[in-house]
């Protein structure tokens, strides 16, 4: 994209001096406005919190690897599921993609910050309490909460005194997101560079602003649900509780018509990140960039009508099922455009395969399998057989973790020279990608099996028939951790502290987008005057 930018007076930043500005020590972190800065205490913090929800998932493993109860006990279990799936849903997936928004967007769109600066700091800042509060109900009486992640009533009713906890830190996280969102959009609007209109923005943008949209919808959704939990556990109100004449399933409705959603908050800045990173190492535009924004949009808006696929179990009538069994058969087509988008973008192109590209192509394959088996998943009477098994479990982990996940480290990648300013190892970097993609796949395809041969989820023991499986995916699961642990101390600690050959403004041949055009690192300012796009950039960005 050099030719886009006019190298007038309005330069893009200054090169004399990297941390022009930029304040030192304590108050630096504490204080902090820029929007590189928040951007690195979100990925710092939602790294962390990705170890913990690792360490819990490891002891979950440790306990299936063979049949019997040999650690924790039954309760414990499901506490531990429990908080596996809030920490690592809430505290990991969502505070990351948050921290490559504030680290991207302004650099991309040519914005000198985000929008609001004061508050996203705050919104940084009330995730600290949150995430201990959420680590920290394992310590108050009776242990954390053990309803299932989806905290699912009438068993939110019976829960002690670290459900109130897990209520209000959930309270505290929806909040922290709902100021990142209004925080972006705001920003994505009012502060795109001259001349860049909104079908010249990066997908990266494009995808965040939807997303955006999606959190300040169904964010308040959840607070409701867990508000009525809360006045129904303290208040003497009957909402789920059908002693009072209240509904459990009603809870459900509530839940996954923010759930929903929510799945595809955690997926389309993926989208986003992948669509940046194929055409640079194919070294061609991006195919179709304009049906990529409308099936972003069309996942989004269909998003909110096929929650109750996930209650086909609940009495639902058959009038009921067909609806969202048709409905969630729709949404394969907006996320089969973007496979297809991707994969003609390849087609022919000068590919090489640096790490980043590697995780790319990954995400394709593996997230694929996801997409299939939620088609799977969609046929109402097949899910009935199949809810609430490990089927379930594989299906969500390998849009999840080979989606959200996958895409995080292929942008960690891509971006991370820009950020520090050295490259990392091309060697460590595939040993990693190839590590997890193999321990990963044998972690959560033999669940597969589990889950047809009929082995329910959030059990703690199991008959002797899983008894295979279960050590299999037990013996993946550590090797996938390890190589988590690899990534940190051999890839991220390197970069972070400026061990590497240094890397030049643009170290990918076929990058394009205003960010290559600051140099690396990215200085503290940059556009304080905006880029101007000449009239070479009446192509599209992407």
């Amino acid at each position: 994209m050099s030719a886009v930018l006019d190298h007038g007076d309005h330069g893009h930043a200054h090169h004399h001096d990297h941390d022009h500005g930029a304040p030192r020590g304590w108050r630096r972190w504490l204080y902090a406005t820029n929007h590189k800065d928040i951007g690195t205490m979100y990925l710092l913090f939602s790294f962390a919190m990705l170890i913990v929800g690792g360490i819990l998932a490891m002891i979950i493993r440790l306990e299936l690897f063979q049949p019997g109860l040999q650690f924790v006990n039954p309760q414990l279990f499901n506490q531990l599921t429990t908080m596996h799936g809030l920490i690592m849903v809430f505290g990991a997936i969502m505070p990351a993609f948050v921290g490559f928004a504030n680290w991207m967007i302004p650099l991309q769109i040519g914005a000198p910050d985000m929008a609001f600066a004061r508050m996203n700091n705050l919104s940084f800042w009330l995730l600290i309490p949150a995430g201990a509060m959420l680590v920290g109900s394992f310590f108050m009486p009776g242990g954390a909460p053990a309803a299932g992640w989806t905290l699912y009533a009438p068993l939110t009713l019976q829960m002690g005194p670290s459900m109130d906890a897990g209520i209000f830190a959930m309270h505290i996280l929806g909040a922290s997101s709902i100021m990142g969102s209004i925080n972006i959009v705001v920003t994505i609007l009012n502060m795109r560079a001259p001349g860049m209109t909104l079908m010249k923005m990066p997908l990266f943008c494009w995808t965040w602003l939807i997303t955006a949209y999606l959190l300040i919808a169904v964010m308040p959704v959840l607070a409701g649900a867990i508000t009525m939990t809360l006045t129904d556990r303290h208040f003497g109100t009957s909402f789920f509780n059908p002693a009072g004449g209240g509904d459990p399933v009603m809870y459900q409705h509530i839940f996954w018509f923010f759930g929903h959603p929510e799945v595809y908050i955690l997926i389309l800045p993926a989208f986003g990140i992948i669509s940046a990173i194929i055409p640079a190492f194919a070294r061609k535009r991006l195919f179709g960039y304009t049906s990529m924004v409308y099936a972003t949009a069309s996942i989004a808006i269909l998003s909110f009508m096929v929650w109750a696929h996930h209650m086909f179990t609940t009495g639902m009538p058959v009038t009921g099922q067909l609806f969202f069994m048709y409905a969630t058969m729709l949404i394969a087509i907006p996320t089969g455009v973007k496979i297809f988008n991707w994969i003609a973008t390849m087609w022919r192109g000068s590919m090489t395969f640096e790490t980043p590209m590697l995780f790319a192509v990954g995400f394709i394959f593996v997230f694929t399998m996801g997409g299939f088996t939620g088609l799977i998943l969609s046929v109402a009477p097949v899910d009935i057989q199949l809810q609430d098994t490990y089927y379930v479990v594989a299906h969500f982990h390998y849009v999840l973790v080979a989606g959200s996940l996958y895409a995080m480290f292929a942008a960690v990648y891509y971006w991370g020279p820009k950020w520090t300013g050295v490259m990392y190892s091309e060697t460590r970097g595939k040993i990693h990608f190839w590590g997890s993609l193999i321990f990963f796949n044998i972690t959560f395809f033999p669940m597969h099996f589990l889950g047809l041969a009929g082995m329910p989820r959030r059990y703690a023991d199991y008959p002797m028939q899983f008894a295979d499986f279960n050590a299999l995916a037990s013996v993946g699961s550590f090797g996938f951790g390890l190589m988590q642990v690899y990534f940190f101390f051999f890839v991220v600690l390197p970069m972070m502290r400026g061990k590497g050959e240094r890397a030049p403004a643009k170290p990918w041949e076929g990058a394009e987008g205003l960010e290559w055009e600051v140099p690396s690192p990215a200085p503290f300012h940059t556009f304080e005057t905006p880029p101007k796009l000449n009239a070479a950039a009446t192509k599209v960005i992407a």
